[in-house]
């Protein structure tokens, strides 16, 4: 095979990034990816002419006006504003947490109002939040944690929610006004037709290789080239010397309902009580207004993770966090390669964050 100037493993949002400012810069890309498709968990495929986010929901949503402009370069957004639903038992509650849930829990119409309940409810809580279940009493009381935080962030994460560090829930979105958007970034949307046309243009002019496992033969795909770009986990790339780091997993159960052309009315209905095992259903349709007939519904199944599992979310509690320094400073060590993306940094990243960590890079790379 010919020499390359950057070998990128995995076609993910970072990789794929990378790639193009790479090629853009005048350089030689090899991108191997041990999927059989790229784009990682953006990848999304045609069911009955309904786009399909295989990986779960992924609406972009940024602040950054620069991330929207480079974006929108290679695909075109269709707007669409994030609005769920929770169903608790039947009973329907707008999110995020806002004057319309607090009308549907407690009837008030008042912002004032509202703040009275919470704040009578958090004095449960005794000085400084110690964990989630005191951390999102604070924010909404005992009635919402009740019914709208505990069973879905139990089931999400395997553990009770007053073991779990309280950060993983300090960005709970609470407002006092009637807004159902869940984002409050100003620029969101979905590409027309999925994620893959953008993706798509982001590798176009470099070779790719699917179904290719760089930690099969590292010392072979190294050789390759001058530098390796690595988007996979980090205690994988060092043969979990240290131990493994923790994740959550997913398991995804899609359904085409063809004698159905609305299943729920939107495209995102979160699960809150225990006692149902999944954490949301998708109706991807909603995403993109596809006046088709029929429509496509996934359940989003938490799980266990173990080493051969997809890993969707890091564990940052303090013990993994340690563990994760260990391998950070390795890495840091590593002359010809380059770590990023949110499994590489052991972080859970929203797209537009890897795009800009991609860009960082790039722009420090390529102005040597």
């Amino acid at each position: 095979m010919k020499h390359y100037d950057y070998l990128i493993v995995g076609a993910g949002l970072y990789g794929a990034v990378f790639a193009r400012e790479a090629l853009d810069a005048g350089k030689r890309c090899l991108v191997i990816e041990r999927r059989a498709h790229t784009g990682g968990n953006v990848y999304c495929e045609e069911v009955n002419g309904i786009p399909v986010h295989r990986y779960g929901a992924h609406i972009f949503h940024t602040r950054q006006k620069f991330i929207w402009d480079y974006v929108r370069r290679y695909a075109d957004f269709h707007p669409f504003v994030n609005s769920p639903l929770a169903n608790y038992k039947g009973e329907i509650y707008n999110l995020p947490f806002n004057m319309n849930t607090f009308r549907q829990m407690w009837g008030v119409t008042k912002p004032g109002e509202a703040r009275a309940i919470i704040a009578g409810q958090r004095k449960v809580v005794h000085g400084k939040p110690r964990n989630l279940e005191e951390q999102a009493i604070s924010l909404v009381g005992t009635d919402i944690y009740e019914k709208l935080v505990k069973g879905y962030t139990e089931k999400q994460w395997g553990r009770d929610c007053a073991s779990l560090p309280a950060f993983i829930i300090k960005r709970l979105p609470v407002r006092f006004t009637y807004d159902n958007n869940y984002f409050s970034d100003p620029y969101q949307g979905i590409p027309d037709g999925g994620y893959n046309a953008l993706i798509g243009r982001l590798l176009s002019g470099a070779e790719v290789l699917l179904q290719t496992d760089y930690n099969t033969d590292r010392a072979y795909f190294d050789a390759l080239a001058d530098k390796t770009v690595y988007t996979g986990t980090l205690d994988s790339f060092y043969d979990y010397r240290f131990g493994a780091l923790e994740y959550r997993s997913l398991r995804f159960e899609t359904r085409a309902l063809p004698g159905t052309d609305n299943y729920q009315g939107v495209a995102v209905m979160n699960f809150t009580d225990r006692e149902i095992p999944y954490t949301r259903v998708i109706e991807h349709k909603h995403f993109m207004e596809r006046f088709v007939p029929g429509t496509v519904i996934t359940e989003e199944y938490p799980e266990a993770w173990s080493v051969g599992k997809e890993p969707y979310y890091p564990v940052n509690d303090d013990k993994n966090q340690l563990l994760y320094l260990k391998y950070a400073e390795l890495a840091v060590k590593e002359p010809r390669t380059i770590f990023g993306g949110r499994l590489a940094e052991y972080c859970y990243y929203d797209m537009d964050k890897v795009i800009e960590s991609a860009l960082l890079r790039t722009k420090h790379e390529f102005a040597r």
